[in-house]
């Protein structure tokens, strides 16, 4: 009944919203990813209007159950979420779902297919509709594929990750907590917080396994925990946002040879010494900026980029006027940054200045415990 009624009070706001937002031919669609052990029920469906910067919201998307991180294939045909539930022997396995996309936007489920390990927080898929799972609990990444006939498969292939890093109560064994393709390249990178460190692998396309590459670790500095991971347009270079350590590691990406950490610089003002993690990170288009969301101080780190030297300085930090900014995203074209917060339950729009990189707020919208934004 409690549940019920906060939803009832959630709707009554948002429509309310919706009335003062009303959709046009300038608007963006997104998703919603979200847990639902509160109020929410699953993927939501919003829209960005890009010439006011006004949010609104178009309900839910398809029931779910913790569908905490979204992935969508190129052809935007199909969405992936990942499931942080419980099997039926309430083990904390997880899964990850397919949906297939119709024309107006709504999610219908294909099928869903175990993990692979315990706990997954991230998925993602290239354009040959290869299919990589991050386990955080279990410490591993799991290798699918879409099928010819439409549904996802089951694992084909996993690796397990050994070993620990010297924060006690984060780093007591590995924590997979995302996995990436390299555009246009043969490498997947996948950053284990409980280990500092990138494993690197690549697929045998013979039996579509993983396998590690050459070279196949980036080792980060103690303590850091990398989390999640943007590969610069240039393919030529790797930055790592390090959710324990506070900072960004810059990384060099040659074709063959081993992997370089330019600098590691922080995310946080001089002498901010409140409790911080990092989650989320983002390069423009373009790559001339590079976003990073902290969690505690509760801003986008806003960082430019020097191609030419492969390094990064610190411009500026944006409140996200919320708490917990989780996940963030920028529009295709790069010109909003929009933010998740999950505490506060709401998303937060940011016009985004192409030449100096910085943010101008917008709006803001409520959400259900919003976990991850991915636009159509």
């Amino acid at each position: 009944m409690i549940k019920q009624l906060f939803i009832f009070l959630f709707l009554v706001v948002s429509c309310t919203t919706f009335a003062q937002n009303i959709p046009g031919k300038n608007t963006l669609h997104f998703y919603v990813g979200t847990y639902t052990d509160s109020i929410s029920e699953g993927i939501y469906r919003f829209g960005l209007d890009v010439q006011s910067g006004k949010l609104h919201s178009n309900g839910l998307a398809v029931l779910s159950e913790n569908p905490s991180y979204l992935a969508m294939t190129k052809d935007g045909k199909n969405l992936l979420a990942v499931r942080e539930t419980k099997d039926e022997s309430n083990q904390s396995m997880g899964y990850i779902e397919l949906f297939k996309i119709d024309d107006i936007g709504n999610l219908t489920s294909v099928n869903k297919v175990v993990s692979g390990g315990a706990h997954p927080c991230h998925v993602a898929v290239n354009e040959d509709g290869l299919v990589l799972a991050s386990n955080y609990t279990g410490g591993n990444v799991a290798l699918m594929r879409i099928e010819s006939t439409g549904e996802l498969s089951e694992v084909l292939s996993s690796d397990q990750h050994t070993g620990h890093g010297p924060v006690a109560d984060r780093q007591e064994k590995p924590h997979v907590h995302s996995a990436i393709f390299e555009p246009k390249g043969k490498r997947i990178f996948v950053a284990d917080l409980g280990i500092d460190q990138v494993k690197v692998y690549t697929i045998n396309k013979a039996t579509t396994t993983l396998k590690p590459n050459k070279y196949p670790e980036i080792k980060l500095p103690p303590g850091s925990g990398p989390r999640h991971m943007a590969i610069h347009p240039n393919g030529k270079l790797l930055f790592v946002a390090n959710e324990i350590g506070c900072s960004v590691s810059v990384v060099q990406l040659p074709d063959n040879g081993t992997f370089k950490i330019v600098e590691t610089v922080s995310t946080l003002p001089v002498g901010f010494a409140k409790p911080n993690t990092c989650a989320d990170i983002h390069l423009s288009p373009e790559g001339n900026f590079l976003y990073v969301s902290n969690r505690g101080m509760n801003s986008i780190a806003i960082f430019s980029v020097d191609e030419k030297e492969q390094k990064i300085k610190l411009l500026s930090h944006e409140d996200t006027k919320g708490e917990m900014p989780r996940n963030f995203t920028l529009t295709p074209q790069g010109d909003f940054l929009l933010v998740a917060n999950q505490t506060t339950n709401n998303i937060v729009a940011f016009r985004r200045n192409a030449e100096t990189g910085l943010l101008t707020y917008t709006d803001q919208i409520n959400a259900f415990k919003p976990v991850c934004l991915l636009f159509k």
